[in-house]
């Protein structure tokens, strides 16, 4: 998982919403996940090399996009995006209602 730095970097200051140990707790209380590991990068190829994860998971925005250590992993799996279900989406709504009220 990006680190709260790693975020910042890709996604801009004021991200991400959750802090890093709010988000790994949230993975990591998911049944089918074995370990949450933190990375500081502005890509996972370093960690993905040392530990070749059977899975690599990514949501399905990745579908048409290069996934950085697909061919190291044993498998890729791409989540179901759902439209309107991402975090910029709520931070839109929440600024819309703030400009509303």
């Amino acid at each position: 998982m990006n680190s709260d730095d790693s975020v910042k970097r890709l996604k801009g200051m004021n991200r991400p919403i959750n802090p890093l140990n709010d988000r790994c707790c949230v993975i990591a209380s998911l049944k089918s996940v074995d370990y949450v590991i933190p990375f500081e990068e502005d890509t996972p190829i370093e960690l993905i090399t040392a530990i070749v994860p059977d899975i690599l998971v990514k949501g399905g925005d990745y579908k048409d996009k290069k996934v950085v250590g697909k061919e190291i992993a044993k498998e890729l799996v791409l989540i179901d995006f759902i439209e309107g279900r991402s975090t910029s989406n709520t931070i839109s709504k929440i600024q819309k209602d703030d400009r509303n009220n």
